[in-house]
């Protein structure tokens, strides 16, 4: 199989719940390059809805969102038994939030502004 055709048949959903437009854009921009299909949810209430609407294999989650924070999001998505890998991309740096978030089960949590694009790509193939 070609390193193409790899890719395309590993095509994955991934859902992008960010609300800083040129973070949302870039990683839409990376992830669809990588060969994956992405949706961009704006506010935490229209990416709760769209977890539990859609069928994706990763969601990348901001915790500071207007409307619904990250937290709220991940314990609603849980509640409704939604078992997708969940990324989580904050700039809230505390141990705290960290442990908050990996008792919620996320698969990975990175400190935004650590974290370059390159980075986080890696990290969404390493967890699909």
């Amino acid at each position: 199989m070609t390193p193409k055709a790899a890719r395309i048949a590993k095509k994955k959903r991934i859902l992008i719940i960010e609300d800083e437009r040129p973070l949302a854009h870039a990683l839409e921009l990376k992830l669809t390059h990588e060969g994956h299909e992405t949706v961009v949810a704006s506010t935490g209430q229209i990416g709760f809805e769209q977890g539990l609407s859609g069928k994706f294999d990763l969601i990348l989650l901001d915790l500071i969102l207007p409307e619904m924070d990250g937290f709220t999001v991940l314990k609603e998505l849980r509640a409704k038994k939604v078992k997708t890998p969940v990324i989580v991309l904050s700039n809230l740096g505390q141990e705290e939030d960290k442990h908050k978030a990996e008792d919620l089960g996320v698969a990975a949590y990175l400190v935004k502004s650590n974290a370059p694009l390159a980075e986080i790509v890696t990290l969404v193939q390493s967890v699909l």
